[in-house]
């Protein structure tokens, strides 16, 4: 398995187990915590779907069980995916890699906004904000596309390392 995801996974599903208020309103406008978490599964589902052939989620409304759900599913297949090759929407890639890199990308921000939203503890490591300075360039101006992040928001030269990195995706930490 690829040990990134599961690191980045881990820490999602810490934060996702200690959400006291599902309903609250998230850093991304118009979504409460839950739909965040909704975002991740469906969109890391629709991806590892075009690779594998992935069951059905449970039923349940409960974000928690579905990402857990989600996840242990994930686990299951993603060591027989890590080096499959495709033409990916930057040019060749593995589902590993993609893995890491992009959908680890939506990991750590998302675990950043469902933090945001109910009062969890929002600290990234310092790899992880390693894995977000090394990506906004990757994904250069499509990052600011229409529903994906807001503009870059300024912020003082002498801000911390995490508050220039949200910034940079349009958050304000």
């Amino acid at each position: 398995m690829n040990t990134t995801y599961a690191a980045q996974a881990d820490r999602f599903t810490t934060t996702v187990s200690a959400v006291p208020d599902w309903d609250a309103p998230s850093p991304c406008e118009g979504w409460t915590v839950a739909d965040v978490v909704e975002h991740v599964v469906t969109t890391q589902r629709d991806f590892l779907g075009q690779h594998a052939d992935l069951g059905s989620l449970p039923s349940t409304t409960d974000p928690v069980a579905r990402w857990r759900a989600h996840d242990a599913e994930v686990r299951e297949v993603l060591p027989a995916l890590v080096d499959v090759a495709y033409d990916g929407h930057f040019g060749p890639t593995t589902v590993g890699q993609t893995m890491a890199t992009f959908y680890g990308f939506d990991l750590v921000v998302h675990r950043w906004d469902i933090a945001r939203g109910t009062g969890l503890d929002e600290s990234m490591t310092e790899d992880e904000l390693g894995l977000l300075e090394g990506m906004v360039p990757a994904f250069g101006d499509h990052l600011y596309a229409d529903g994906i992040c807001k503009p870059p928001v300024p912020v003082a030269e002498d801000a911390e390392r995490q508050t220039r990195a949200l910034a940079a995706l349009g958050r304000r930490a």
